[in-house]
């Protein structure tokens, strides 16, 4: 991180100031406050930090630019503001003087770049009501980068209630504490186009602090609105190459990837099968 400060200085024609009051020196520091949890707002968990002097004791008689230079930074978590924690980094120049000191801040953003995960399986899922309802779902895959687009088949087995709609959203579920202390806040906040919407990805156990999950939420309504779900954990990502590509183009690319697995279909035909022999008896 290499970049400069500009200290101005700027006094009043007519002021009349001690000496001694102006002696001062400079600094600039990086930090990563850590946590600022809101339930615990005196409380900063500090995981990053590093000072470099800018100028020895003495009088600042006029405006002076400063380089400086943060080399080799680890900075091991990606920025993130939620409900009820905030995790930033950020640079801070102060202005050491006799009566009180000048300092100022500016905000960095850290994201956190990944490559496409060697692993990534697909979901598979049953859902019911005895006698009254049998549902299979399955995802194409189970970890998204937060441009992705999220493509599935569900499997009505067996129907017997008068099902009104079905929702298909995204929970986010951050949480924060530890212990008897642990907080939980769930927002809903997409549906299966990721684009458009400000997420970040899965964190787990930040600093012993808090995590943020995301869950597949798959909701039927019956006509006397009684609610039926299913929730999956998934793994969000961010992805370190930048490809332009329209929602519908991911679409059909996802679709056509989804199209080989088809062990569910298969045995929906079995089934469909035997019950038109049995008929036929």
């Amino acid at each position: 991180m290499q970049t400069k400060i500009l200290l101005g200085c700027k006094l009043p024609s007519d002021s009349v100031m001690d000496k001694n009051d102006m002696s001062q020196e400079g600094k600039i520091s990086l930090s990563g406050t850590g946590l600022e949890l809101y339930y615990d707002r005196g409380n900063h968990h500090e995981f990053v930090s590093l000072v470099k002097d800018l100028a020895r004791p003495g009088e600042l008689t006029q405006s002076q630019t400063f380089d400086f230079e943060f080399t080799h930074v680890e900075k091991p978590y990606e920025s993130y503001t939620g409900q009820n924690v905030k995790l930033r980094y950020f640079l801070r120049a102060t202005i050491s003087r006799r009566l009180n000191d000048v300092v100022k801040e500016m905000d960095i953003v850290v994201h956190t770049l990944s490559t496409y995960p060697e692993l990534n399986s697909s979901i598979k899922m049953e859902v019911g009501i005895e006698d009254c309802l049998h549902i299979e779902f399955e995802y194409n895959k189970s970890k998204y980068h937060l441009k992705d687009v999220i493509v599935g088949k569900i499997y009505f087995l067996l129907v017997r209630i008068k099902v009104k709609h079905m929702e298909i959203d995204i929970i986010k579920r951050e949480t924060t504490g530890t212990g008897p202390n642990v907080y939980h806040e769930n927002e809903t906040i997409a549906k299966l186009f990721l684009a458009g919407y400000e997420l970040t990805p899965t964190m787990r156990d930040i600093n012993k602090k808090f995590s943020v999950r995301y869950y597949l939420n798959l909701v039927l309504i019956d006509e006397e609105e009684r609610r039926y779900f299913k929730q999956q954990e998934i793994t969000l990502w961010r992805k370190g190459d930048i490809v332009r590509k329209s929602m519908s183009h991911q679409a059909a690319i996802a679709s056509q990837r989804f199209e080989g697995s088809s062990s569910i279909e298969s045995k929906m035909q079995a089934q469909a099968q035997a019950q038109a022999k049995e008929d036929g008896n």
